[in-house]
């Protein structure tokens, strides 16, 4: 089955087509990743693709931005980039969340993102 989703990205308004697995894709220098956040878990791990959306259980409560922290710690260290290359686009106060890493990390990712959908 085939779904077309539209995102719009600010400031250049592209329309960019994605398929239900695709949670991530490239813009300029950067890749951007679209996540749902499950805060409250026993512990931070990936859960799979789902809607288009990556889903990350995350071992913190969401409050005071500790969860959106505990997120970007972990996206780091799974890439093995510095905490600080981590750019928390959308979604501070929501579940629904968009990251932006840098694109020299995209091979990291790839393989990240094949475990998941396996």
């Amino acid at each position: 089955m085939y779904f077309r989703i539209y995102a719009i990205i600010p400031p250049m308004s592209v329309f960019i087509e994605m398929t239900p697995q695709d949670c991530y894709f490239t813009v300029g220098d950067h890749i951007h990743i679209a996540v749902k956040a499950v805060p409250g878990a026993s512990k931070t791990e990936f859960a799979g693709i789902k809607d288009g959306r990556l889903r990350v259980r995350i071992a913190a409560a969401p409050e005071d931005g500790r969860a959106n922290a505990e997120l970007a710690t972990f996206v780091a260290k799974s890439l093995g980039c510095p905490k600080r290359d981590i750019t928390l686009l959308h979604g501070e106060k929501s579940r629904l969340k968009t990251l932006a890493v840098p694109l020299a990390y995209r091979l990291q990712w790839e393989k990240i993102i094949e475990g998941e959908q396996g």
